[in-house]
């Protein structure tokens, strides 16, 4: 299973995505991304999309290793990080 840290940078920059973004509430967060809880409020019937481990088992599990393809999102939301942690800094400049 994919280990996720919970930081909900995916659910902060949806618009990064290539996936349909009627899930943007406007703004480039995912409309059920609750930033209280920093949680998903839909997170057992969420899109494929948003689900690692299924989005693998579907599409690319003939083509590449799990491990890959978890290393692949790792990097992803290291990145998305590092772009919000700039942004912050942004701001508080």
């Amino acid at each position: 299973m994919f280990d996720c840290s919970r930081c909900g940078a995916c659910c902060r920059n949806i618009r990064r995505a290539d996936f349909p973004h009627d899930l943007d509430r406007g703004d480039g967060v995912c409309k059920n991304f609750d930033e209280a809880t920093n949680l998903c409020t839909v997170y057992a019937t969420r899109p494929i999309f948003c689900n690692v481990d299924a989005w693998y088992e579907k599409f690319l599990a003939n083509t590449m290793s799990r491990e890959d393809f978890y290393a692949l999102n790792h990097e992803a939301c290291r990145r998305l990080n590092l772009t919000a942690a700039a942004n912050r800094a942004i701001v508080d400049a």
